[in-house]
């Protein structure tokens, strides 16, 4: 198999983890492919983050269509919590390219200790 091929496949296999982690867990894109673009196809963290942002949408809309015939969404929670995660991400885009990259870091990591805890209780 060709270096080219390899890398294509990599880049396949790592979509397909974060596709069915995101399907069983929600949880696909900053905990799956952020990490794996950064250490598999080594991007730098800002350009994985926002690679990362630009790959979840395709997963969301895919898994909500499956969420959404099975009656899981509240819609009414959905549609207000969207409104708020559309303002949050325009300010958390213009604040990308303004936060050193060591903080960013450290308040990722903060998070996801914290959303570990919360899952583990």
């Amino acid at each position: 198999m060709k270096r080219t091929e390899k890398k294509l496949w990599k880049k396949i296999v790592i979509g397909l983890i974060a596709g069915m982690i995101s399907g069983l867990f929600t949880a696909g894109g900053g905990l799956i492919l952020v990490p794996a673009f950064l250490y598999a196809l080594k991007l730098e963290p800002k350009q994985a983050r926002a690679t990362s942002l630009f790959c979840i949408l395709p997963m969301v809309i895919i898994t909500s269509i499956f969420y959404g015939k099975n009656h899981l969404i509240d819609w009414k929670i959905g549609i207000l919590c969207a409104i708020g995660g559309i303002i949050g991400g325009i300010v958390g885009a213009k604040f990308l390219n303004k936060v050193p990259e060591k903080y960013l870091k450290i308040a990722f990591t903060i998070f996801l200790i914290y959303a570990g805890i919360n899952m583990l209780l």
